[in-house]
């Protein structure tokens, strides 16, 4: 992707389900969970670039001594290994004292020596993040602060084990103002900050409400105060928690929870828009956002992971006792789609073939773009991660140039004989005029050229890229495959500069995802209307047609739905588009990102996967909203006719936290 988007984060979750010493004399390391959560975190270190935190609980841990530990860093996740590293070093320290402890009172008492890393209880007891329960979140921001403190996971405490809290996900609430408003009814003093602080506080709400009816109930029974926490834990309904807590939740989330007495849980959205996986065997249950995460981490295949169902919590309780069950309705599936087109590793099997596919749809549209002239066409893709796609495109190619001859091979056989004319057209289809496939533009230095603030990204992007002189010629086409064209301002600024000093006749990019037209409001930073490229064309084509009262009208409109309950919303902004076709304002867009104050003087055109075209390859349930308008969730109805108000006003912020 060209263009610097975050996107949703990456969750990991490891839940033991037997004690440290079966790990420890199984495996040899009592610490088992502890390095699995970092293979994962590691695996998954793609979703998030602002920081990341971990956590860890501890089973049956007895009153006196802690139970619940979080750590958290705004390092690069290239760097999660040297923080776990860095508490490795702490067991060591341990260790070496309490070895020296032993040692000491064997030679004074004659005790039996145990090493501390023979003995998994005291490495329970005495280093943090040893433990039966793991959670780990890598953070890629999309709204609230960027420091320490915005980090996951939360944690709520108190001195009630069945009332402390753990959350973590990857999500973005549209409703996050409302809910707010009804914790403000009931008496609670809410801080405005993120939907994550407003999660927190209304399970832990839930939870009070939960612990407290049970206490009560237990305590008027007759039960002695010692064993109320047991049996409290014991009776602990998590699913009806999730239940009450979620009720008024609008957006797209995977949340996952862990309450201080060990229980454990994990719920997706309604309509699926947030990936989530888990893997469940009579040693552990693992999660995470990413399939092939937990494939690559634990050696298993495909068929042995399941989907977390939308609408449903599983729940994990401090015995082991799992369940799965839904907490709402469930809505109509609308799983991400720009998790096939770019967020999610290409190395899972499904991602790779939506890729291709991607790829391969954009085929008829290049092929009339270039009047089949594959003679004087280069083909190639910029950035990396377009790679898979330019497979898919290069193999669509070859398959529509084998119809072509197989076509004309057929009509030449019709007569039954075979001429030198028919000999002489032969040649030119087999040998000539054939899909050229190069390397054109290639990451000369390792940049994450994405995460750097956009101020100095252009600079960033010219400098990590390099060309191949010599191969595009004044009469070729140049082909280039990108992922995505959101802004535009990167392909204008750094990319198409770049692939002008090849001097093509003519630069096309072709974009495997349709033109982004609406703002995301579920987990992606896409939410600032005014800066899509696709926007700002239709808006510079409404002005020179004379037609810019349609923008007027267009913010009376959104701000007449924003009166309305937001069942009742529909999306006003489409106004903003239907004055034309697609083709007019991809032609737009090419004008608009054509480089400048270049020796170059080509001309740049622009193709977009069409919306059908992603369903082909993706399927028909993926959510098409960034692109079609149609929002899965009421809550993306008011985002966007805020979205357009902001723009209108010329007010800055993305719309789903002005709604805060």
């Amino acid at each position: 992707m060209s263009d610097p988007i975050r996107h949703e984060c990456g969750i990991a979750v490891v839940r033991l389900k037997k004690p440290l010493g079966y790990y420890h004399t199984k495996y040899g390391n009592a610490l088992y969970g502890f390095d699995a959560l970092q293979a994962l975190m590691q695996k998954v270190r793609n979703r998030g670039q602002d920081g990341f935190g971990f956590g860890c609980c501890k089973l049956d841990m007895p009153a006196g001594l802690p139970y619940m530990f979080r750590e958290r860093s705004t390092e690069s996740v290239e760097r999660i290994g040297q923080v776990f590293e860095g508490l490795r070093k702490d067991m060591k320290r341990i260790a070496r004292r309490i070895n020296d402890q032993r040692k000491e009172e064997r030679h004074q008492e004659g005790r039996e020596y145990i090493a501390f890393e023979d003995d998994p209880a005291a490495i329970k007891r005495e280093f943090e993040m040893a433990g039966e329960i793991y959670v780990g979140h890598l953070r890629y921001g999309t709204c609230g602060d960027f420091g320490k403190g915005a980090l996951h996971p939360y944690v709520r405490r108190t001195t009630w084990p069945t009332r402390t809290l753990m959350v973590m996900g990857n999500f973005n609430l549209t409703n996050t103002n409302e809910l707010n408003q009804i914790m403000m009814k009931r008496g609670q003093h809410p801080v405005f900050g993120t939907d994550t602080q407003s999660v927190l506080e209304e399970i832990g709400f839930q939870l009070d409400e939960a612990h407290t009816h049970l206490y009560h109930t237990i305590r008027d029974a007759g039960v002695q105060g010692e064993q109320i926490p047991a049996q409290i834990s014991q009776q602990l309904d998590v699913h009806q928690v999730i239940e009450r807590s979620a009720e008024k939740w609008d957006g797209g989330y995977a949340i996952v929870g862990v309450i201080g007495n060990g229980d454990l849980f994990a719920m997706r959205d309604p309509n699926g828009i947030r990936p989530c996986f888990y893997y469940e065997n009579d040693e552990m249950l693992v999660m995470a956002s990413e399939r092939v995460a937990l494939m690559s981490v634990f050696g298993l295949e495909e068929n042995q992971i399941h989907e977390l169902p939308p609408a449903h919590v599983m729940v994990v309780k401090a015995d082991g006792q799992v369940s799965l069950k839904p907490y709402r309705p469930i809505g109509e599936h609308k799983p991400c789609s720009f998790e096939c087109i770019y967020f999610s590793r290409g190395n899972d099997s499904a991602i790779y073939r939506q890729r291709k596919a991607l790829g391969e749809e954009l085929v008829p549209q290049v092929v009339k773009a270039i009047d089949n002239d594959f003679e004087h066409t280069v083909l190639s893709f910029i950035p990396n991660t377009a790679e898979t796609a330019y497979f898919g495109f290069l193999d669509g190619l070859r398959k529509a140039r084998r119809s072509v001859v197989k076509d004309a091979l057929l009509e030449m056989l019709k007569d039954g004989h075979f001429d030198a004319e028919d000999e002489k057209r032969l040649d030119d289809l087999v040998l000539r005029n054939w899909p050229r496939a190069e390397k054109i533009a290639l990451k000369d230095i390792k940049m994450r050229t994405f995460i750097a603030q956009e101020s100095g990204r252009d600079a960033l992007v010219s400098g990590s890229y390099d060309i191949t002189y010599g191969v595009v010629t004044p009469q070729d086409n140049l082909v280039v495959i990108d992922d995505s064209i959101v802004r535009g301002t990167t392909l204008k600024k750094s990319l198409l500069r770049i692939l002008a000093r090849t001097n093509p006749k003519r630069i096309i990019v072709c974009s495997t995802a349709p033109q982004i037209r609406y703002p995301d409001c579920y987990g992606i930073d896409m939410a600032e209307l005014g800066k899509f490229i696709a926007f700002q064309a239709a808006t510079a084509l409404l002005r020179e047609r004379g037609m810019a009262h349609v923008i007027r009208e267009t913010y009376l409109a959104c701000k007449a739905e924003l009166k309305k309950p937001k069942e009742e919303m529909r999306n006003a902004v489409k106004a903003i588009y239907a004055p034309f076709t697609d083709e007019e304002i991809s032609a737009k867009i090419a004008q608009m990102i054509a480089p400048e104050e270049t020796p170059w003087h080509g001309e740049v055109k622009v193709i977009y996967q069409t919306i059908p075209g992603l369903h082909n390859a993706l399927g028909a349930e993926y959510g098409d909203w960034y692109f079609s308008g149609d929002y899965p969730t009421p809550g993306g109805y008011a985002v966007v006719n805020n979205s357009f108000i902001l723009y209108y006003e010329n007010k800055g912020g993305r719309a789903h936290e002005a709604l805060l």
